[in-house]
C-alpha cells in the first residue's frame, strides 16, 4: 500500500531569493473532489499529467496512489470537471541528499512559499536548508487542497 509520508515547511523569502536555484516547472492542478477523507486530484505538468488519489491525513503521512495519464486528458479534466484549482512554479532542489519541492504559488495565493520533503519514515532525520523556517505539516490549511478553497491571500 503506497504511503506518502512528507513535512511542509515555509521558506524566507530574503533568503529564498537569494540562492541560485534550478528552473522551475509550471504546475496547473485541481481537485475533481475533496472532503476529509479523500481527495481526487489532477496535476499537468509542462509535459506529463497525473491523477492523484489521497486518503485521510493524520499528520505528515496518508495513503497516496498516483497516475501519469496523457497530458491532454489531464488538460480536459481541469477544464470541464475541476471544482477548483490552483497554479504554482516547482522548484526541485537537492539538499543533504535530499529531495526538497519547493512551491511558489500563483494567483490567489501569490506570496506564498511552501517547502517540502518527502521520507521513508515518519521519524526519519534530515538537514533543513537555510532557507527553510516554521514547520507547517500539522496546519492543513497549508494543503493543496485548501489553498485552492480557501487561499492564502484571504486568511
Amino acid at each position: 500500500m503506497p504511503v506518502e509520508i512528507e513535512r511542509k515547511f515555509l521558506v524566507d523569502h530574503s533568503i529564498w531569493e537569494s540562492i541560485e536555484k534550478p528552473e522551475p516547472e509550471h504546475y496547473r492542478q485541481g481537485y475533481l473532489t475533496s472532503d476529509s477523507n479523500t481527495t481526487f486530484r489532477v496535476r499537468v505538468t509542462p509535459d506529463k499529467a497525473f491523477i492523484t488519489i489521497k486518503g485521510k491525513s493524520s499528520t505528515i503521512e496518508r495513503l497516496e496512489y498516483e497516475y501519469q495519464i496523457p497530458k491532454q486528458e489531464g488538460i480536459e479534466l481541469l477544464d470541464n470537471l475541476a471544482q477548483r484549482e490552483l497554479e504554482k512554479f516547482r522548484y526541485k532542489i537537492i539538499y543533504a541528499g535530499k529531495l526538497w519541492e519547493v512551491d511558489v504559488f500563483l494567483g490567489k495565493n501569490n506570496g506564498l512559499i511552501v517547502a517540502e520533503i518527502e521520507l521513508d519514515a515518519i521519524d526519519e532525520a534530515f538537514q533543513k536548508p537555510d532557507w527553510v523556517t516554521d514547520e507547517v505539516s500539522d496546519d492543513f490549511r497549508y494543503s493543496n487542497s485548501k489553498l485552492s478553497s480557501n487561499p492564502f491571500t484571504n486568511w
